[in-house]
């Protein structure tokens, strides 16, 4: 039985599927694969689109009651969550005041928003753009501030940006845990065998990646639109670590702490908790 299973066409995801997707693993399990921006697979996701779906942490409570979240794949790290970036000139100098200013942000349901929410302490005034337009918004003065994520956060200064605040950094400082990002769901309807099997499949594929880097680069570079190789690297080394494997005790526990202070901060309403397989 072939699995639907969907995730972004950013280099630390492509390189994690690439085996898998390619048929370069023996015996693994058929998938039939869609990319989409994060933003979009959000959204597949809260309509049950795929039966494994990469999405924002952020999303994640309002998709517990249909979901449960596999132990790899996934993107979680240190020194990796999403910058407010502004133009140097007019930007104020305290980022509580920031709170008043029009901020781009990649997404409603981001891990990015929650986290910028928490921060400051209260939802500030947003506009929705593509991730991968953010920083150019930025820069032409169409908003005042941007929330970058992805490879945004290796660029934004040679769009003559500065960063306001790394919400990473922030995360870490305040519970000493992990930043969860992004984390492969798997639909209810999907049972804990199929789940397993295609949790096993995307470990031997990211372990391939890592011993046939060759194999798996040029589909990586199909995928990563104009950026550079050096910007692909970055990108592969900081978001592909040993949470992708397995989220292990201290991710869950990150997991956990994410959906409590969500709550905490009333971003969140729902009681979900998270499930994993």
């Amino acid at each position: 039985m072939s699995s639907t299973l969907a995730y972004s066409p950013c280099p630390n995801d492509t390189y994690i599927f690439a085996a898998l997707t390619n048929g370069l693993l023996d015996g693994a399990p058929e998938v039939r694969v869609h990319l989409a921006d994060i933003d979009e697979l959000n959204n597949a996701a809260a309509r049950g689109e795929f039966e494994f779906i990469k999405v924002s942490y952020g999303a994640i409570p309002y998709l517990a009651e249909h979901y449960r979240i596999l132990r790899s794949g996934g993107a979680m790290g240190r020194g990796c969550g999403p910058l407010l970036v502004a133009r140097p000139a007019g930007s104020p100098s305290l980022f509580a005041e920031f709170a008043h200013r029009k901020i781009a942000i990649p997404g409603e349901r981001t891990t990015a928003f929650a986290l910028l929410q928490m921060a400051l302490g209260r939802r500030p005034k947003t506009v929705q753009v593509r991730f991968d337009r953010i920083v150019s918004e930025v820069a032409e003065g169409s908003v005042d501030a941007g929330l970058i994520i992805h490879e945004s956060r290796f660029t934004y200064r040679d769009a003559g940006l500065i960063a306001i605040a790394d919400l990473g950094e922030w995360w870490e400082n305040m519970t000493l845990l992990p930043i969860p990002l992004g984390a492969i769901l798997v639909r209810n309807d999907v049972d804990d065998a199929r789940a397993r099997s295609v949790g096993s499949a995307i470990r031997k594929s990211l372990a391939f990646a890592r011993a046939n880097e060759a194999a798996v680069m040029p589909y990586v570079r199909e995928h990563a639109f104009e950026m550079s190789e050096d910007v692909v690297r970055q990108h592969i080394d900081l978001y592909v670590n040993e949470f992708t494997d397995d989220l292990g005790d201290v991710g869950i526990e990150a997991a956990h702490a994410l959906f409590a202070r969500a709550r905490d901060a009333g971003i969140v309403g729902r009681m979900a908790e998270p499930r994993f397989v």
